[in-house]
């Protein structure tokens, strides 16, 4: 477990370290992950990485890095190692002479200092993350808000498209019973038409055989008595 956090030392999140190193925070966390397996340790909040200056020197060792990402990385456990046994035997040595050094009170006042240090990066930290909430909330509000108003404008536009389909529907519906109506009574015109000229041409014909029985009435001359008694022998 780490114990290497120096006196007024800042701790940074995620988001921090991703503006700073101007990557996405997915790529910060990506790096964090291929540290971690390869032994790299990270001061942690529950799941949460929280990052000091030498974790952002390590990430972006694995950011400019020439060889492949985990050779570097353990690289850099190595050296996180060989810093945390170093800090380690500090305190080691100053835990002998705790008792003596707890009555200076300088050494006290060191002490409360990097507790005070410890506590301010924590309260920083906390602000950090209620900001990032917040932020989250109103992303996710935002997210929702144009989810709803998608959603009401693809209502709102298969709507009016189902209307002006029923409305065409309708116009030609009527159009075509117009049409219809028209050929009907076009029909039925016709009809009476050719009726019409039926009879007037009956009428004509029986005009015309009135007119030709008269002629021949009228042309035909009568038949005395020697044209009978002719026509007897001719028979």
């Amino acid at each position: 477990m780490r114990h290497d956090i120096q006196p007024n030392e800042r701790a940074f999140s995620t988001k921090e370290v991703a503006e700073e190193m101007e990557i996405a925070t997915t790529t910060v966390r990506r790096y964090g992950q291929i540290l971690e397996r390869n032994g790299y340790e990270f001061f942690k909040d529950g799941d949460r990485r929280i990052f000091v200056r030498s974790d952002i020197e390590a990430l972006m060792a694995i950011r400019d890095t020439d060889k492949s990402q985990d050779d570097e990385a353990k690289i850099l456990v190595d050296q996180q190692e060989k810093r945390l046994e170093g800090y380690t035997e500090t305190q080691i040595a100053l835990s002998h002479t705790y008792d003596q050094s707890l009555q200076d009170p300088d050494q006290l006042k060191d002490v409360l200092s990097l507790l005070a240090n410890e506590l301010a990066a924590s309260r920083e930290m906390n602000v950090q993350l209620k900001n990032d909430m917040a932020h989250l909330q109103t992303t996710v509000s935002r997210l929702q808000q144009d989810h709803h108003v998608i959603s009401s404008g693809v209502g709102n536009f298969a709507h009016k498209t189902n209307s002006k389909i029923d409305k065409l529907t309708e116009q030609q519906k009527s159009q075509y019973e117009t049409l219809l109506e028209q050929e009907k009574e076009k029909s039925e015109f016709l009809q009476r038409e050719i009726l019409e000229m039926r009879e007037e041409q009956k009428k004509e014909w029986r005009a015309q055989n009135e007119f030709n029985e008269q002629l021949q009435m009228k042309v035909k001359p009568p038949q005395g008595k020697l044209e009978k008694i002719l026509s007897l022998f001719r028979k």
